[in-house]
């Protein structure tokens, strides 16, 4: 099987990336490639159009993680995407991230609500990702406006701990990622947000008209836009067997739509899409990007098409 072969057919399998395997990807690469770079809004940051979704270093030993890191960094991977959420993905990105902290674009969130858990949370983070400070700092999935939104911004609320954290220099942009249209819009109307993380996704966007309400703010206030779930497909089905354990939803299986998919984020004014949170399915996005061209309306045709029979992730219908 070749090397090529071997990520079109693992990709949704059992199968686990070996250390010679990550050593040897990329090797058809062209000479000196290097991943395209985008800007991140206003910030002017200029970040790798695919990111590092560290949930995949998740229960994996470190020397998988320091040869995957290794391996994205050779490649033009310059942004880093962690969450205290991810089980134990943050010890194991501190140490293979440490050798390109000063040049890498590191992204973090806290999922606490209230100042003293956020702070704790903050801290914790900085100590487990060994770092000063993160690049960027998020709210983590405000899906509720009320029980989100409203209380992270409450007197005592989390919003106290990133603002100060900015002010401190722990942080030097703040964001928030989301799965839910009201309570983004409700965040950005309460906050001058510098990023906003967000599903952009063929079926969510056509099927489920779920994406465009953000996407069209952000553009208008010039804020980097981080895409999720470029890549997937539909909910799991009543039985149905997750992809990965760190998957709750199905992504598109076959290698052509695979690229179709991103090309359908990428396509857009975004600044970076997060890969679903499987190793073989980071590479694959990494292998779509080697001649990455920009969606056309021919592709973008059959992907509506697709996503018309299926059921979305997300949906803002009747909602």
């Amino acid at each position: 099987m070749k090397r090529k072969e071997f990520i079109y057919t693992s990709t949704l399998g059992g199968l686990a990336l070996t250390i010679p395997v990550i050593r040897s990807f990329g090797d058809n690469f062209p000479p000196g490639y290097s991943l395209q770079k985008r800007v991140l809004g206003r910030t002017g940051e200029k970040v790798s159009a695919i990111a590092f979704g560290g949930i995949m270093l998740n229960d994996n030993p470190q020397n998988f993680a320091n040869e995957i890191i290794a391996k994205a960094w050779d490649l033009g991977v310059t942004y880093y995407d962690i969450a205290p959420g991810y089980g134990n993905a943050q010890q194991k990105m501190g140490p293979a991230l440490k050798p390109y902290r000063n040049k890498s674009f590191l992204a973090c969130k806290t999922g606490r609500r209230d100042a003293k858990a956020a702070e704790e949370e903050l801290n914790d983070s900085l100590k487990k990702l060994q770092t000063d400070y993160f690049d960027l700092y998020q709210l983590h999935a405000i899906n509720n406006v009320e029980r989100d939104v409203e209380k992270a911004f409450a007197k005592g609320g989390a919003m106290e701990v990133l603002i100060k954290a900015k002010k401190e220099g722990k942080a030097k942009y703040l964001g928030f990622s989301a799965h839910s249209v009201a309570a983004a819009l409700r965040a950005l109307e309460l906050y001058d947000f510098d990023t906003v993380m967000f599903p952009l996704n063929f079926a969510v966007w056509n099927a489920g008209e779920f994406g465009p309400q953000i996407y069209d703010v952000a553009q208008k206030r010039n804020l980097g836009i981080i895409a999720l779930k470029a890549m997937a497909l539909s909910l799991n089905k009543p039985g149905q067997e997750k992809y990965d354990k760190n998957g709750w939803y199905q992504p598109v299986q076959e290698a052509e739509i695979q690229a179709m998919a991103l090309k359908f984020s990428l396509s857009k004014n975004i600044a970076t899409a997060i890969p679903p949170g499987k190793s073989t399915l980071f590479l694959r996005a990494l292998e779509i990007m080697r001649d990455y061209k920009p969606i056309s309306k021919k592709e973008e045709k059959k992907l509506i098409a697709l996503a018309s029979g299926v059921q979305p992730v997300f949906t803002n219908k009747n909602v």
